[in-house]
């Protein structure tokens, strides 16, 4: 359906940048409600996954990507690739920076591989920069020649509000790309999948392996079986713990955040070396 002739302005957003600079936490905080899971652990996002925010008129798709980095990995790359690609045909990308670091190598190794020239820079986490830290991000940024910049804390809301006010006066004439009553375009499997990832990342902190995946292998009514694929044995007994400990307050931890009567059963199982298989990776849903 399109409102193209009632003066409506949709388009979408991708946000794109290194590791761990609050990406997910910004789409969150936009949308006004959970769309990605989020921890202070890098790579935490391994999906593209959209959050959208209407208005009466107006339409944002925020695209959500995971961090850019040097991959080592098949997961890596795929997880580089799917960034990249969902810059293409965007209507504004959105180069996120972390005002607690100094721009760095990272940071221009992800600009070298956006239209930097076309995009909007985003310095986050003010909150918890000190002002020299914040104008140091912001005056190392401007060298980059792109079309706004916008010093913001996905944590506080500071900033947001005139981010995204730019953000619909960049958008075009078009139509409702999502009714109104939805929010994100993440199947109800993934969410599943990706909210007892985010538990694993809160629970185990350090001691959680990277080459971890989680999928719902089971859902029958209000019961959901989600399978954790780890690459070692080892890493099995870390994730399940000590008489079970670990695997019983994710489980927890995760269904508190489901609809009230579901059993949700976690199994955790052994798949060698799978970041590193491509072939493993694609079936795992990257």
């Amino acid at each position: 359906m399109s409102d193209a002739a009632d003066d409506f302005h949709s388009g979408f957003v991708a946000l794109v940048g290194r590791p761990n600079v609050g990406k997910s936490s910004l789409v969150n905080a936009m949308c006004g409600r959970k769309v990605s899971i989020v921890s202070d652990k890098p790579q935490t996002t391994r999906h593209r996954i959209m959050g959208v925010l209407t208005s009466a008129r107006h339409q944002l798709v925020f695209v959500d990507t995971p961090g850019l980095h040097k991959p080592v990995t098949a997961l890596g790359e795929r997880v580089n690739a799917t960034a990249l690609e969902s810059t293409d045909d965007v209507d504004v990308t959105c180069l996120v920076l972390d005002a607690t670091q100094p721009f760095g190598s990272g940071d221009r190794w992800v600009a070298d591989r956006i239209d930097v020239a076309r995009a909007t820079v985003v310095v986050n986490k003010i909150d918890r920069a000190t002002p020299e830290q914040v104008l140091a991000m912001l005056d190392a940024a401007s060298g980059l020649g792109a079309t706004a910049y916008f010093p913001v804390s996905a944590r506080t809301g500071a900033g947001l509000d005139a981010l995204v006010e730019h953000l619909r006066a960049a958008m075009p004439e078009g139509p409702r790309y999502f009714p109104d009553d939805e929010f994100t375009d993440v199947p109800e499997e993934l969410r599943v999948a990706e909210l007892v990832r985010e538990q694993l990342l809160a629970v185990m902190r350090d001691e959680l392996p990277y080459s971890i995946a989680t999928r719902v292998s089971e859902w029958e009514g209000n019961r959901i079986t989600v399978e954790i694929i780890v690459e070692r044995e080892s890493q099995k007994g870390m994730v399940i713990g000590k008489g079970g400990s670990v695997l019983k307050q994710v489980g927890q931890r995760a269904r508190a955040q489901l609809a009230p009567g579901t059993y949700l059963d976690l199994r955790v199982r052994v798949d060698k070396d799978w970041q590193r298989r491509p072939d493993r990776v694609e079936r795992l849903g990257y």
